[in-house]
């Protein structure tokens, strides 16, 4: 049996120091787990921290309104006593809540206030970590008929509200939020540089004569350096239909000035709308979508070495290093593999694009890297459902999922250098020059 201290005239602080870990130490007892004690203790920890926070701000409103009074000076905002307990679902667990509640008693129901907690809104069940854990565990493959177990197993018993219908509710959420979102006002928005990709993912899709759903996606760098994902469409194979009437959407609402620069792969049907929508902007190729072709038209012996010479070129420091480079390769694999030869030269000058614009921007501007990874988080999910349905639920995780994922964006390195690029200031192999 393990003894709890006794209290004795010790100054308050102590005491109550004392008592918390009597309490922790006969939870302990009952308990008899070690892990099963901490998840309580923290819950009562939050829980109790939740509590003096609403009484404090109960208190703060109640002070600030201290000068109401009637002809008796008595106050006419008082509190009087507390709602009944509701439970939160948070991510410490489930936590019981009391309310305080406040009364205007002023005779004159038009000067009445009424107390709205900013801490604890009315109708609240759930944190907003939680709201947001609900649709990542879902995009991460969770399905809809697990998620009652394996939010209770998390979260505790209280949890267990949060069912397969929640999902659904949500979903429908989701479809709404982004169909407001992409008719979003673009005026005034300024993009220096812009990735694109399209994003094929097997879905069952209403239209049994397009059995495959190409997402197209639009990925923007703002001129203060911050990355924010612009558009989310879907289209057809990546045509060049597809593509114009994603940008002239884009630029009907508003999208008037053309981006300094454009990366992606080589689908021949965003370059060609590119250049009628956009003609002032420059191209660049993705090297790993570049490196990745040329390897697949060379023997597997081959490859390694090859993958080698193929980095000599993207990583040269000067654009004449780089030439060099792309010409020691060509001289090196003609002779025997002029396909993949060919695949490297045909895109010669969009693939050392990159070379005139500032060098600390090279590693964001070589690939499309920044929406390969974000979703391929989407693919995961299309593969434990065996797809997603329809187009626009299809839409709305792709939505979602890009707008968790873009509140970890990191900014471009040399953000300075933007101002510049937008002055027309000329760069020559990464380098700003001197204004005539």
């Amino acid at each position: 049996m393990i003894e709890t201290t006794t209290l004795s005239d010790r100054n308050p602080g102590e005491g109550y120091a004392d008592l918390e870990v009597a309490n922790f130490r006969e939870a302990f007892e009952e308990q008899g787990e070690g892990p099963a004690v901490l998840d309580q203790l923290v819950r009562q920890g939050a829980q109790q921290m939740l509590q003096k926070a609403i009484e404090a701000e109960v208190q703060e409103f109640v002070q600030q309104h201290d000068q109401r009074r009637d002809g008796q000076g008595n106050r006419l905002v008082v509190r009087n006593g507390y709602k009944p307990p509701r439970h939160i679902v948070t991510g410490a667990g489930a936590l019981e809540v009391r309310q305080p509640r406040v009364r205007d008693n002023s005779p004159e129901p038009r000067q009445r206030v009424q107390f709205s907690s900013a801490i604890l809104p009315p109708y609240l069940r759930r944190s907003k970590a939680i709201e947001e854990f609900i649709p990542w565990l879902y995009l991460k493959g969770i399905s809809t008929g697990d998620f009652a177990e394996t939010l209770q197993a998390l979260l505790g018993e209280q949890a267990k509200g949060l069912s397969a219908n929640v999902v659904v509710r949500l979903k429908e959420q989701w479809t709404t939020e982004y169909e407001q979102w992409s008719r979003r006002d673009l005026s005034g928005k300024q993009y220096v540089y812009i990735w694109v990709d399209g994003v094929h993912v097997n879905v069952r899709l209403e239209d049994p004569e397009n059995q495959q759903q190409c997402m197209l996606v639009v990925m923007g760098a703002t001129a203060a350096g911050h990355k924010e994902l612009i558009a989310v469409q879907d289209g057809y194979r990546e045509s060049e239909q597809s593509w114009t009437e994603l940008l002239v959407d884009l630029r009907q609402r508003g999208l008037t000035l053309a981006p300094l620069l454009a990366i992606g792969d080589g689908a021949l049907g965003f370059w060609a709308a590119l250049r009628k929508v956009y003609p002032e902007t420059s191209e660049q190729r993705c090297w790993v979508h570049k490196t990745t072709n040329v390897l697949n038209k060379l023997p597997k012996s081959v490859q390694p070495r090859a993958k080698t010479d193929l980095h000599e070129i993207w990583m040269a420091e000067t654009r004449a290093q780089a030439d060099k480079a792309f010409d020691a390769f060509l001289a090196k694999y003609q002779a025997k593999y002029e396909g993949a030869c060919a695949c490297l030269r045909k895109d010669r000058e969009v693939l050392l694009a990159f070379y005139d614009f500032p060098a600390e921007h090279w590693k964001h501007l070589r690939t499309t890297n920044p929406i390969e990874s974000t979703f391929a988080t989407i693919r995961l999910r299309h593969r434990r459902t065996k797809g997603s349905g329809t187009r626009r639920t299809s839409l709305a995780m792709m939505f979602k999922l890009a707008q968790a994922a873009q509140k970890r964006w990191r900014c471009l390195n040399g953000q300075q250098q933007l101002a510049f690029l937008l002055q027309g200031r000329v760069f020559v192999d990464g380098v700003l020059q001197e204004a005539a």
